[in-house]
């Protein structure tokens, strides 16, 4: 699988090699965008977590409210960024960690642990980059994912992040649990990607 993977993205190396440079974003007017919701507000930790509750996501204030969400859940094996784990150590404690996902033993990870470059407070929208993200995998494949995310790196709105963010080949953006919805209307969750988002918010 890995083999035919390689080939497509070698495909698609090749064809974008001879480019002298990728075509430039097209421009657009912030002012244009209207965000009377908003206007005014000043804590922005306080506004994301909202708007995440209110995609049916998770906020989390500290390691003791993780330790918790993991006991209550019955949730005793996963992944970690590695780099994340000394600081995690104790609400991780009971848990077998893994600092190396294993992509043959993807059932085997009921949570997978990574780090958020940045998140939206407008949506309650977490973003997630390749550069900051230890395994994309670990943040898509689990039941459960939970992201540290420091409360510094909250921005405003959509515009704020799109200007903010680094260039990157992949930026996933997150609103919570994956969902889907077929013609009949029935939302579920987890269908996709993680059924439960987490997000532990540091300073």
């Amino acid at each position: 699988m890995s083999n035919d993977r390689e080939a497509i993205l070698g495909r698609v190396r090749a064809a974008l090699a001879p480019l002298p440079q990728r075509a430039a974003l097209p421009d657009w007017e912030r002012d244009l965008v209207r965000l009377r919701q908003m206007q005014g507000v000043t804590d922005l930790a306080a506004t994301f977590c909202a708007r995440l509750q209110g995609v049916n996501g998770t906020p989390l204030q500290s390691e003791a409210e993780l330790a918790e969400l993991l006991k209550k859940n019955g949730w005793t094996r996963g992944y970690c960024d590695p780099a994340l784990l000394p600081a995690l150590g104790a609400a991780l404690a009971g848990a077998q960690v893994e600092t190396t996902y294993d992509r043959t033993r993807v059932d085997d990870y009921a949570f997978g642990i990574t780090r958020a470059t940045a998140a939206i407070a407008e949506t309650g929208t977490i973003v997630l980059i390749d550069h900051d993200t230890s395994s994309r995998l670990a943040a898509l494949a689990p039941w459960a994912h939970i992201v540290v995310l420091k409360r510094a790196d909250i921005l405003p709105d959509i515009p704020a992040a799109l200007a903010a963010l680094p260039a990157d080949p992949n930026v996933i953006w997150v609103t919570g649990p994956s969902k889907t919805a077929d013609v009949e209307g029935i939302l579920i969750e987890g269908v996709h990607g993680p059924g439960v988002q987490a997000v532990l918010l540091v300073d």
